[in-house]
């Protein structure tokens, strides 16, 4: 019997029973003894037009219980190296965000302590500050790969420097980020002003538009990627609606022309052999999307993520025929 927690298989429980943990994989309280957990903020404080993503958490973990403990394409094998678990929840202040954002970063300063690299299910996007914050009181500034419909560094919303479009610049004024090992992939969609994408390489950051790469395989970018980060720790921080809107429609912030979800699926894969010291999922915002879709795409994302963590080697299987493709 293997030492490490394993998903709950569909042979020992029907796929739709038991309760719902991402994968189907044992709960536990704190991250005491994990090198990974995977835990959910159910947060949409910070929302700007569509609400909904405090549900995100939970319809993830729900969609996840097709997904099964081997990577066919990557021979990732995820339940074999790691231990891992479902720490359940932030108790965020459903009423206050800028509590919300001291309870997070709290909260993840101890799963730091555990020794475990947190995978995160959103939950709006403002979450990324305050879990790059307890970054940086471990690591130091870290380095960022950020995939997203939008740049998310506004100076304010409405008046307030504290909301889902607005992360990345508060993560920067805080120190939190290398700024030349920082990547933005799939800005996209209509602006105020045409430098409205400017503002991250005025830091040092590279910015890679949707357009840029659309109808082509992202592994020659994750390649540059990869050299860019080099051994430095870094975060990976992932809206869905990176995604184009028919793949993905439920968010909150849709904008046409996005990625595809195998350009998604490269992105992921292309971190692996990077110091990755945490993850997230963000904007999966459940009500507009009743069929499920943009959850199973979160959950399958979040797995990828889990396969490309430090410690969990990458065997791609030889190909099964004499083709040459």
């Amino acid at each position: 019997m293997s030492r490490f927690n394993q998903p709950l298989g569909g042979n020992e429980m029907p796929r739709f029973g038991a309760p719902a943990t991402m994968m189907r994989l044992p709960a536990q309280a704190t991250a005491e003894g994990l090198d990974a957990c995977f835990i959910g903020i159910p947060m949409d404080v910070g929302t700007s037009n569509r609400p909904g993503t405090r549900l995100g958490p939970r319809q993830i973990r729900d969609e996840s219980r097709m997904i099964r403990p081997y990577n066919m394409a990557t021979g990732s094998a995820p339940f074999e190296h790691l231990q891992v678990a479902d720490i359940g929840d932030v108790a965020i202040n459903t009423f206050d965000l800028k509590k919300s954002c001291d309870i997070i970063t709290a909260a993840y300063g101890e799963i730091l302590d555990h020794g475990a690299i947190p995978l995160t299910l959103g939950g709006d996007h403002t979450l990324t500050w305050p879990i790059l914050r307890a970054m940086k009181a471990r690591h130091g500034p870290v380095a960022l790969v950020h995939v997203d419909a939008h740049a998310d560094v506004n100076e304010h919303m409405f008046g307030e420097r504290v909301a889902h479009g607005t992360p990345f610049r508060r993560a920067w004024e805080d120190g939190c980020l290398q700024n030349d090992k920082v990547v933005q992939i799939g800005l996209r969609g209509s602006g105020y002003a045409p430098d409205d994408f400017a503002w991250g390489r005025a830091q040092g950051w590279s910015v890679v538009t949707a357009e840029e790469v659309r109808g082509h395989s992202l592994t020659g970018l994750m390649d540059q990627v990869r050299s860019l980060v080099g051994d430095a720790p870094v975060y990976l921080s992932f809206d869905i609606d990176s995604l184009s809107p028919g793949l993905a429609p439920g968010t909150g912030t849709q904008e046409m022309g996005g990625l595809a979800d195998w350009q998604a699926q490269e992105i992921v894969r292309g971190m692996a052999g990077l110091d990755i010291v945490g993850c997230d999922l963000v904007e999966v915002s459940p009500p507009f999307d009743p069929s499920g879709t943009t959850a199973t795409l979160g959950a399958n994302l979040l797995y990828e993520m889990l396969c490309v963590l430090p410690g969990v080697p990458q065997q791609p299987p030889a190909p099964l025929h004499g083709f040459s493709l």
